[in-house]
């Protein structure tokens, strides 16, 4: 699985960060599915190799501007490039009317068919063809969920050493037992697939959360994910100077509630544009590399602080790596 971010600001983009889009898709997908889509996440598409006829899905985790205003342009960019395709659109009840009133008042007509899914009925619906998609719950000024994308299905392998002995070297039988057909010897004997295939490996699981100021709402979703994508807005010094009213995570709570699920990876996002990438002045508590130190203390796996344009992969051991 990888996934690439197209924006990590939160509430207004800077001279560095757009505001919040990643687009995400499974291993060897021809398709990608986006993760939220703020105000110019068309814009950063373009400088990615991504392309609007391959986007199969847009989840949007909450109706905050930063996190939707982007829509209505990508979505009509989309018809000016002839796409033809079904667009599948993922959020909350209130983004249905949104999209149909910037249609009506702009006129805007698409040469493609839109669905749209309720996030409360996504449990039923089918997405993805590859990934499986959660939504969890969590706590912001508007309703906010994040979504879990786990792999549908993974590869098999044979046992080779148990083949050898029953008297089957590799071969095309080889290829007919992986595909799960029955195989039948010169003597006789049937050798059945269940009876020769090594167990699985685990899925992989990828959450994406929006906004929410209690990650701990996510420790059990966490707990089977290899990798946990989640907003660290504030330190904990300016988390106690703005209060409780935004409704934002710190970087400590996020990496204590990814510590408390044992995720082994932890990717933190948008952040306040108050944070520079190098601090103006040693110590004011204002730079990217006071968020870091304040969710190392808390975190002892991967952890990675996203860039617009980062490219993430997660192996099949659920490792997680930057592609540079």
């Amino acid at each position: 699985m990888e996934f690439q971010f197209l924006g990590t600001s939160s509430g207004t983009p800077s001279k560095t960060r757009n505001v919040s889009g990643l687009a995400l898709r499974a291993s060897g997908s021809p398709h990608w599915s986006l993760i939220d889509c703020g105000e110019g996440t068309q814009h950063q598409v373009l400088r990615t190799n991504l392309s609007l006829h391959a986007l199969r899905a847009v989840f949007i985790t909450h109706m905050h501007g930063d996190h939707c205003y982007g829509l209505p342009g990508l979505l009509a960019s989309a018809g000016m490039l002839n796409r033809t395709a079904p667009l599948t659109l993922v959020g909350p009840p209130a983004l249905w009317p949104f999209v149909e009133g910037v249609m009506a008042t702009t006129q805007l007509g698409l040469p493609y068919p839109l669905e749209f899914v309720d996030v409360h009925t996504l449990d039923a619906a089918d997405v993805l063809p590859d990934l499986a998609v959660r939504a969890t719950a969590l706590s912001h000024r508007l309703p906010s969920w994040a979504y879990g994308f786990t792999e549908r299905a993974v590869e098999r392998h044979l046992d080779g050493g148990r083949l050898r002995a029953a008297g089957l070297p590799p071969g095309p039988a080889w290829g007919r037992l992986l595909r799960g057909e029955d195989v039948v010897l010169e003597d006789g004997r049937v050798l059945h697939p269940e009876d020769y295939l090594l167990a699985p490996r685990k899925p992989r699981k990828v959450i994406v959360a929006g906004d929410n100021d209690r990650p701990e709402l996510l420790v059990e979703e966490a707990r089977t994910a290899d990798v946990l994508v989640h907003e660290a807005t504030y330190t904990e010094p300016v988390l106690q100077r703005v209060g409780t009213a935004p409704q934002h995570s710190s970087a400590a709570m996020t990496a204590g509630a990814a510590s408390a699920a044992a995720v082994p990876n932890l990717v933190l996002t948008h952040f306040s544009p108050r944070y520079q990438d190098v601090a103006h002045k040693e110590g004011d508590g204002l730079s990217m590399r006071d968020l870091e130190l304040e969710a190392r203390a808390q975190y002892g796996g991967r952890l990675f602080l996203a860039r617009d344009f980062e490219r993430y992969v997660l192996d099949r051991q659920g490792v997680l790596a930057r592609n540079d």
